[in-house]
């Protein structure tokens, strides 16, 4: 299962960053989240909404995501960490037609 973290950087982690410029947080998330049995999709730096991360991840076990995100919290390293479940065009097709069978099943609020 996809999912996608955003966050920004404690105040803390930032300075530790700006000690030590080089360092890698693509590879500390690559680890983090292979030991959780997943794979790194992509992540990329972001400035909205001051200085953080966008990561998109795969987990097979979709608990390992929230023990992800709160792992990074805990840690220190982010907060205002948003998480969002990604489903693919494949996974939807399947939702849309659970929905159509549910459809008469259903009785909205009337007004």
């Amino acid at each position: 299962m996809h999912f996608c973290l955003t966050g920004q950087y404690t105040p803390r982690s930032l300075n530790a960053i700006l000690e030590n410029p080089t360092t890698n947080r693509q590879e500390a998330a690559r680890k983090l989240i292979e030991a959780a049995g997943g794979k790194l999709v992509s992540m990329y730096s972001v400035a909205a909404d001051g200085p953080g991360v966008l990561v998109i991840f795969d987990v097979p076990d979709p608990s390992a995501a929230p023990a992800i995100s709160g792992l990074t919290v805990a840690a220190g390293t982010l907060q205002d960490v948003k998480l969002v479940r990604l489903f693919t065009q494949d996974e939807i097709k399947q939702v849309r037609q659970n929905a159509a069978k549910l459809r008469s099943s259903y009785s909205p609020p009337e007004g």
